[in-house]
């Protein structure tokens, strides 16, 4: 059996031979990469360490057959520990572990098994039970990994059930959403029903009215032509009586204000202004014009009487 002595010892110049058995001490850290380097060495003795974990990286050492990681401080093993498929025996005695990883159910090849001097889950620990001989050793092998199996089964179907149940929501997602489209194209359909219909009302009322008023202009049109026997005749057009009537009213509007023009001129302060000095002017001349008139209308009045 070869040893090393510490963290930096060079495992391949002390395993250039045929040895399968490799124990390494004084360790803080599991040196994977040089024990990757020795797939002849199936048996690992890493006990006595003051090892708290191992790396992700350790389960690549699938050559292993027989580990002993006894009186370590482990609290935990990697995730994926059932990577080392071809491990036979374990020793994981007087470490800090409370529980196993699921994937511990996948060491198929596991034919011994010491979980002594460890925290163990209750259960956990009832099913391991004591390794005080080869025989408990082997049972303890036997009854964790059932446990683990039925754990693993366990938590199988619970993803199969939330895998059900995520399909079943979507499955309940989309047919809510197909509902909803189908509510959406019936409204669709529904409102351009109703807009159809709106228009066919809009286009019958159009038509009514365009008919009704067809008949109307057709009725006027038929009582025009066929007077009523009580209708009065025609009334003579007054446009002319209305114009002279228009004439009259001009000329006395005409003359009032003639009058009153000439009542200003004549009796106000105004007579003086050369406005209504020439309006007397004017007045007086048409007053001897009238006068005149008259007297020769009496002049030939009384030569027609001789």
């Amino acid at each position: 059996m070869a040893r090393g002595g510490g963290k930096g010892v060079n495992l391949k110049d002390k395993l250039d031979g045929n040895e399968l058995d490799l124990s390494l001490c004084d360790l803080s850290e599991v040196p994977v990469r040089e024990l990757a380097a020795l797939p002849k060495a199936t048996i690992l003795d890493l006990s006595c360490n003051n090892l708290i974990s191992l790396p992700s990286d350790f389960c690549s050492l699938m050559h292993l057959v027989k580990l002993d990681l006894s009186k370590n401080r482990l609290q935990q093993l990697p995730l994926d520990f059932g990577r080392l498929v071809n491990l036979q025996h374990l020793d994981l005695l007087n470490n800090r572990l409370v529980t196993l990883p699921v994937s511990f159910a996948q060491l198929k090849n596991l034919k011994w098994l010491d979980l002594k001097d460890n925290p163990l889950d209750p259960v956990l620990a009832k099913v391991a039970g004591d390794c005080l001989d080869e025989k408990q050793c082997k049972q303890a092998a036997v009854k964790v990994l059932q446990h683990m199996r039925a754990i693993q089964s366990e938590q199988d179907r619970e993803r199969q059930r939330k895998l059900q149940a995520e399909r079943e929501m979507e499955k309940k997602r989309e047919a809510e959403q197909r509902a909803k489209e189908a509510q959406e194209r019936e409204l669709r359909k529904r409102e351009k029903a109703e807009e159809k219909e709106r228009r066919r009302r809009e286009y019958d009322a159009l038509r009514a009215a365009k008919q009704e008023m067809e008949k109307q202009t057709k009725k006027e049109t038929v009582q025009t032509r066929k007077p009523s026997s009580n209708a009065r005749p025609p009334q003579p057009p007054r446009r002319k009586h209305s114009w002279s009537r228009s004439v009259l009213r001009l000329l006395l509007f005409m003359l009032l204000c003639i009058l009153c023009t000439l009542a200003v001129c004549k009796l106000t302060e105004l007579q003086h202004q050369p406005l209504c000095i020439s309006v007397n002017t004017l007045y007086e001349d048409v007053v001897a014009a009238l006068q005149n008139h008259k007297s020769l209308q009496n002049m030939l009045h009384q030569n027609s009487q001789q």
